[in-house]
């Protein structure tokens, strides 16, 4: 008897530590998302910078000057301004390619410090191992410079071919010059001296928004936040903070708000990718899923004559197996007034449909008014 009491006691005590776990807050916490995820500060941005140049170096997998005549005429002019005249010869070097180069100036950086950049070919290279970039300006959308970049090429994959066949690997004719550009140009924005601010919400949602506003609000005692519309949250900087923005953004990026999402099923016919939201709901509804299969495959034999025979000759004798699938194997099945995602997901594996199946299916609940969600082609 004590035995079983000493048992029943350890059941008691287990369950309980299960059931305070499942319901613990670190559990709740996990489904929070910090604003710094959630929301972009205005003017705390990138700016896209791009560039036209020449990759120099290559082992004859550069472009061909005669397909190309924007490499050639970029040739002629860079040896001109180096005091050679090649105008009217017939250039026929391979070792030369146009390349787009593009950056993202990072916010906030400073003239003399170094970023990223990718090399792109313009013509017809076959590839870009081992090249030089040589000096090319990257100018921005107001055509004005703010970098320079140059440097060697690496480049992740490979190509490699023979008279019988070739393997390749990645992309030969696109790579990357870590630190390959030098900023010349700061873009000029003054953080510390502004009076509000503006966070823009990378999933725009209207009670995303609010909730954000509300705990900026909470912690910083103050109706500072407002939300403007689904996009956006204005900031009024609380007088303690004047002059001292980021440490108020250092503050606020921290805090944590649960965003919320809108029922929506995404599908992208092509590769056959479904993807179904967490809020997605679909009313009482039967459905049977069945296709009219014909497999017809052919595997003709060879008849010869007996050795030796008189009078016989080689014929082929067609063989033909016909396999029909009518569906009749296909279940009806009912899914009850607001299932969850859950319910969604086994009720169509159920099925035993595939991805195609499954878009098509998808697309008639929706059709019939049973899918309480927004339907997404891409």
């Amino acid at each position: 008897m004590i035995c079983e009491l000493e048992k029943l006691r350890r059941l008691v005590i287990a369950f309980l530590f299960l059931f305070l776990g499942v319901w613990s807050p670190s559990s709740t916490a996990n489904a929070l998302s910090r604003i710094k995820d959630l929301a972009d500060v205005e003017g705390v941005r990138d700016n896209m910078l791009v560039g036209y140049g020449l990759v120099v170096g290559l082992d004859g997998t550069g472009d061909s000057l005669r397909n190309a005549p924007f490499t050639k005429q970029s040739l002629e002019s860079m040896l001109e301004r180096m005091g050679v005249n090649t105008r009217g010869t017939n250039l026929n070097t391979n070792n030369v390619a146009a390349v787009m180069v593009t950056a993202n100036l990072p916010p906030f950086a400073t003239q003399g410090s170094r970023m990223d950049v990718i090399i792109s070919s313009l013509g017809d290279a076959a590839s870009l191992r081992g090249g030089m970039l040589l000096v090319t300006p990257l100018i921005g959308a107001d055509s004005e410079i703010y970098a320079v970049a140059q440097g060697p090429i690496a480049i992740g994959g490979f190509s490699a071919s023979g008279q019988g066949s070739s393997v390749t690997k990645g992309v030969t004719t696109s790579g990357r010059i870590a630190n390959g550009a030098i900023i010349e140009r700061e873009i000029g924005f003054e953080l510390a001296s502004m009076e509000s601010l503006r966070l823009s919400l990378r999933n725009p949602d209207l009670t995303t928004a609010q909730r954000m506003a509300q705990a900026i609000n909470t912690y910083l005692g103050t109706p500072a936040a407002t939300s403007l519309n689904p996009t956006t949250v204005s900031l009024s900087i609380p007088g303690k903070y004047k002059g001292n923005i980021v440490a108020l953004l250092t503050e606020i990026e921290q805090l944590r708000v649960e965003p919320d999402q809108p029922a929506r099923v995404v599908i992208d016919e092509q590769s056959g990718i479904i993807v179904i939201g967490q809020e997605v709901r679909v009313s009482q509804v039967a459905i049977a899923q069945g296709n009219l299969t014909i497999s017809v495959k052919e595997s003709p034999q060879v008849s010869q004559p007996n050795a030796f025979s008189e009078g016989g000759e080689t014929t082929t004798v067609p063989r033909t197996d016909i396999d029909i699938d009518d569906g009749s194997d296909s279940r009806l099945l009912v899914l009850e007034v607001g299932v969850t995602l859950q319910a969604l997901v086994d009720g169509l594996n159920a099925l035993g449909v595939g991805p195609q199946d499954m878009i098509a299916i998808l697309q008639a609940i929706k059709a019939a008014g049973a899918l309480q969600a927004e339907v997404e082609v891409m």
